[in-house]
């Protein structure tokens, strides 16, 4: 596995807990999306599963570069 699919998966673990956490409270923070906070935090679940690795795959590579500009200088 690359260095990007470690950095990636590490970065996973963190984007998504933000993006379930900004579902979250945008869900319970909004009445109409209150009275049926179940079904919406279902949703939020899934989306934040389905969009955090990509997130992570594209900030991977940008952290890979930090890293190499301050060592390699």
């Amino acid at each position: 596995m690359s260095t990007r699919t470690y950095i990636a998966g590490t970065l996973f673990l963190m984007i998504n807990a933000v993006v379930f956490g900004s579902g979250a409270v945008a869900v319970l923070s909004i009445p109409s999306l209150n009275a049926q906070a179940g079904f919406w935090l279902v949703v939020v679940v899934v989306a934040s599963l389905c969009i955090s690795p990509f997130i992570a795959w594209g900030l991977a590579p940008t952290l890979r570069l930090k890293w190499q500009r301050d060592h390699h200088a």
